[in-house]
């Protein structure tokens, strides 16, 4: 506290000691519920779980902390995983979460994995979220005693792993509304009941196992899972991982074939958990909209009809934030469009829908580009004018990223010595790559990150609700941002620079109503630190920070990129030959920016994009250990490293994190 004096020590303590009491204040209810329900439920020779509680751990903060994890997480459980190879489950997820060194496909004659990975850094929470779908087909067709092991399909399912893969996701992809699980499991399905909900009991108790409930409060896991939709022969993307605030959850994931619509599911889930009265709270978050085909943004409801505000207002409830990034692609923005940037082109995935990415991992761009209304950015756009028209946001989103992992290694986002990460791309089940571990197409995948008061489940959660929370391609870049209409030009000079940003304004997430005067244009406070890395891999300085602000005009929607702190020309550049980065960057950049060009009278959303310096990608980190390649003679590659000829796919990148928005609604 040095530099404060005694009043202002007093004030701060008095602030700290109201926000923490207004924190436990949110938690009580659902715990004491949640305490209740858990002890009419269990007889007295059961284990009582210990409820949720919060301001538990030793390091609360009122002005919070940046925590790193992962939302989005496949482990054995998960058929395309399973038929792939992976033999690591959530426990063993888990594991490898908190810093675990674990084995992975392909394994010997004896079950001994051929390799081993090991994070760099332990994550601060993580979800394991494996598909609802076919949770009971995997054991009941690996399981002996299963009643359906030796039907045909599960024949074919141990015999012919592929065939099985395509035959089974086959199902996902019929039209909305006429959906079966698989006949394997009996008319009534209850061929696949009990296996079924082993694994989702085997998801819950991973979760309780390794969640830190003491007060060092080092790891916080989420009970969770993963909504499957493929609607269309080409797999249009409508996933959503569902996560579970608590140890209160149904007795059955809400799966695609129970509800095929996304109104469904949320309709489902409040049946099911939010009406319960028993502490159970729950939200989704769609995830790659990039193969969605105008699927994922679409503005029409489950019967085609105009989207209402009804249905607006149950979206933006249930559904908080947005996966922008990930192993199978960006989704910010689309190259070349009216939403789109000459920044946007950064890991864009050729495909318009998840056949396209397993069957023809290697197709031409012009042949299935995704739609441009796939991409959040557009959507964010899209949400100004629907808000405007029926009063409510349906694509108020906040922004996270995460992995997608196949092989159940959360936070796995390395570029050096990527190993790949299964579903689609290259599974490496049958045998050590040759070559390259995966299809360049795709890349490690990105990191979750949210600010809480602490590392606890109900802190997170509420952190998810509020959409105070950003996503990056990987590096741990502490990213900050509020925005309000008096913060001082030299709010970044400033010792308490959060406290005056929460007390201004909003941060991420928040929404800023109207100004205290028409020709007042808000400020917007940012602040990014660079990822400090480890000992031996230092991270990447910082080359600028942009916001990217969409507004109305006239009813549609309009974009503009501005460049606030550092440099773009900073010189900064990669020596392809050895992949060592030269020139300078950052430490940390900070800036206090207004907008020059603000209306009172129109709808506005504002983010911040943080761009370190250029680095390699992995896979030209990967090509530096291939043999001698001419790439002037295409069949003189071989196959396995040619991806490494391949122009198509960029040499150099340039990570980056995403903030959630902050909103400007008139008159509000």
């Amino acid at each position: 506290m040095v530099g404060f004096t005694t009043s202002a020590r007093t004030d701060m303590l008095d602030r700290t000691m109201r926000q923490r009491f207004l924190f436990l204040c949110r938690a009580c209810s659902a715990t004491l519920l949640s305490s209740l329900a858990l002890l009419a439920a269990c007889s007295e020779d059961e284990p009582r779980v210990v409820p949720e509680a919060g301001g538990r751990c030793h390091d609360f903060d009122p002005l919070r902390r940046p925590y790193f994890g992962d939302l989005h997480v496949h482990t054995t459980l998960s058929l395309d995983a399973n038929l792939q190879g992976t033999r690591l489950g959530p426990a063993d997820a888990y594991r490898y979460a908190q810093g675990e060194a674990v084995g992975i496909q392909p394994y010997d004659d004896r079950g001994v994995a051929l390799r081993t990975v090991q994070i760099d850094r332990p994550l601060d929470f993580a979800a394991v979220s494996d598909h609802a779908e076919f949770l009971g087909t995997i054991g009941a067709c690996t399981e002996p005693s299963s009643l359906a092991y030796d039907q045909p399909a599960c024949v074919t399912y141990r015999d012919s792993p592929d065939v099985a893969f395509f035959q089974l996701n086959f199902l996902l992809t019929q039209e909305q509304g006429n959906v079966a699980p698989p006949e394997l499991c009996g008319m009534d399905g209850s061929l696949c009941e009990a296996p079924a909900r082993d694994a989702w009991l085997e998801t819950q108790d991973a979760a309780e196992a390794a969640y830190d409930r003491t007060e060092a409060c080092t790891f916080t896991t989420f009970v969770a899972y993963e909504w499957s939709g493929n609607p269309e022969i080409m797999a249009r993307n409508l996933h959503r991982n569902v996560i579970f605030r608590n140890h209160v959850v149904p007795e059955a994931p809400i799966s695609y074939f129970d509800e095929s619509f996304p109104e469904g599911l949320w309709d489902a889930l409040h049946e099911r958990c939010l009406d319960r009265g028993n502490g159970c709270d729950v939200l989704t978050i769609p995830h790659n909209s990039n193969l969605s085909n105008g699927r994922m943004f679409a503005q029409v409801d489950r019967d085609g009809q105009p989207l209402s505000a009804e249905y607006a207002a149950q979206r933006r409830a249930m559904e908080p934030l947005v996966e922008i990034f990930q192993h199978k692609g960006d989704s910010e923005c689309m190259p070349g469009t009216a939403a789109g940037d000459e920044l946007c082109g950064f890991e864009k995935l050729p495909y318009d829908g998840l056949t396209s990415a397993n069957l023809d991992p290697d197709p031409p761009f012009s042949d299935q580009d995704p739609s441009p209304t796939d991409f959040v950015r557009h959507a964010l756009g899209e949400g100004l004018r629907l808000d405007e028209l029926l009063g409510a946001n349906p694509f108020e989103y906040g922004i996270v990223a995460s992995t997608d992992t196949h092989i159940a290694t959360p936070g796995n986002v390395g570029e050096v010595g990527f190993v790949g990460h299964g579903g689609a791309g290259q599974p490496n089940r049958d045998g050590l790559p040759k070559g390259l571990a995966d299809v360049p197409a795709f890349n490690p995948g990105g990191l979750a990150v949210l600010w809480a008061e602490e590392n606890s489940r109900d802190a997170l959660f509420l952190a998810m609700r509020r959409r105070e929370a950003y996503g990056t391609s990987g590096p741990r870049i502490v990213l900050r941002f509020f925005g309000g209409f008096g913060y001082p030009a030299n709010l970044c000079d400033a010792s308490d620079f959060a406290e005056q940003g929460y007390d201004g304004g909003v941060p991420m997430g928040g929404v800023l109503g109207a100004p205290p005067a028409p020709d007042v244009a808000p400020a917007f406070a940012v602040s990014a630190l660079r990822d400090a890395g480890t000992p031996g891999a230092p991270g990447t300085p910082l080359q600028r920070i942009q916001i990217v602000k969409g507004w109305l005009a006239g009813g549609e929607s309009r974009f503009r990129v501005y460049d606030v702190a550092g440099d773009a020309q900073n010189g900064a550049s990669v020596d392809l030959a050895t992949c060592q980065p030269t020139g300078v960057g950052a430490d940390s950049l900070c800036t206090v920016w207004t907008d020059p060009a603000f209306d009172a009278a129109e709808h506005a959303f504002y983010y911040a994009r943080v761009l370190e310096n250029p680095t390699c990608r992995w896979h030209a980190r990967a090509c530096l250990d291939a043999p001698p390649l001419d790439c002037a003679l295409p069949d003189s590659v071989p196959e396995e490293w040619a991806g490494c000829c391949d122009a198509r796919w960029a040499r150099t990148q340039q990570e980056r994190a995403w903030s959630s928005p902050i909103w400007y609604r008139p008159g509000r």
